[in-house]
């Protein structure tokens, strides 16, 4: 297959780490950033402003634009990083036909609050985009390890299997490792679960349970969502297949957003759990907690698939209703297993 013209859309800690991945592989890429003058800072001094900041790049290899349609007009391929809160604001004004014959790749990690539905289902109703020309690119990774060159796995799923290895191929460096399934919505819907799972191991942590309950916790969380995966799989036309939920891009993703330092999901939790409220734990971290919309849309689509979920259950209950924290964990202390 042919050389591809690559775009990033976003400027936040994971987009500047997958820019970081491209261009090392010596990619050059059209990167939107949103505000100009993030732009010329980027240009004088060769990192992020805000991100990631110790991350250098080549501006050779870069073609900075705070026009998206400069962007899509530029690119073969998009990979979409923005959280997905920012996805409608980030892609407005492009008209309807304006991402056909491209190759969309997610590296989101949440559902777009707004609707209570994935990238891909916001892209094809809004754009007319086909499932068979969108991949996603998910972890488990921290984009401070990427920075820094720790190896690192990332899966990347789409339909077409020779499609999938082809646009993995551009990420593949010496501490990448790159793999590839078929399974599109599952691995979505494991991204945005594992930031509701790790929100609730923050708020344990911030509770001062230990290690040992952490790891019930977990253990419970995995089994919670394979049955979520598993019921999303029946009751959707998914055109994947049934795959192995302890894989890395399932469980291993899950494990590292709950026991890592640089999760901002249970960064947020343990906030929470010490007895911040919602809006104060938002001031004080600085970056969305994709975990925080997601609870309330998995409980939206859960009157639908009509799953057992305890822990999403509690955890939404938390945030959105306004439980306490402490009492929440008594009652989920009694279903672990």
């Amino acid at each position: 297959m042919e050389n591809n013209r690559i775009g990033i859309i976003g400027s936040g800690s994971w987009a500047t780490a997958i820019a970081k991945i491209v261009t090392d592989n010596n990619h050059p890429i059209t990167w939107w950033v949103r505000q100009q003058s993030n732009i010329d800072y980027f240009t004088k001094r060769h990192h992020n402003p805000h991100y990631l900041r110790n991350t250098y790049f080549d501006i050779a290899k870069i073609n900075f634009t705070a026009s998206v349609q400069t962007l899509v007009d530029e690119s073969d391929i998009i990979i979409i990083a923005v959280p997905s809160i920012h996805i409608e604001a980030a892609l407005k004004g492009l008209e309807p036909g304006a991402l056909q014959n491209k190759k969309i790749i997610s590296a989101v990690k949440g559902v777009i609050p707004k609707y209570n539905i994935l990238l891909n289902d916001y892209l094809a109703t809004t754009f007319n985009f086909s499932l068979d020309n969108y991949f996603t690119l998910l972890g488990p990774s921290h984009a401070e390890e990427v920075a820094a060159e720790q190896l690192s796995y990332l899966t990347f799923s789409g339909l077409d299997t020779k499609q999938t290895e082809h646009i993995a191929s551009y990420f593949a460096t010496e501490y990448i490792n790159t793999r590839i399934n078929n399974d599109v919505l599952g691995v979505q819907y494991a991204a945005v679960a594992k930031n509701i799972y790790a929100l609730g191991a923050g708020i344990a942590h911030g509770l001062e349970y230990g290690d040992n309950f952490l790891s019930v916790f977990i253990a419970n969380a995995a089994n919670e969502m394979d049955c979520l995966l598993s019921a999303i799989m029946k009751s959707t036309n998914h055109k994947g297949e049934a795959t192995n939920h302890t894989a890395s891009v399932y469980l291993g993703d899950l494990l590292v957003t709950c026991y890592s330092l640089h999760s901002r999901n249970r960064t947020f939790g343990n906030m929470i759990g010490k007895g911040y409220s919602v809006r104060a734990a938002e001031l004080e971290l600085n970056m969305v907690a994709e975990g925080y919309n997601a609870s309330k849309c998995i409980m939206a689509m859960n009157n639908t698939i009509q799953v057992e979920l305890p822990i999403i259950k509690a955890v939404y209950q938390i945030l959105w209703e306004g439980h306490d924290p402490a009492a929440s964990f008594k009652e989920i202390e009694k279903i672990l297993v």
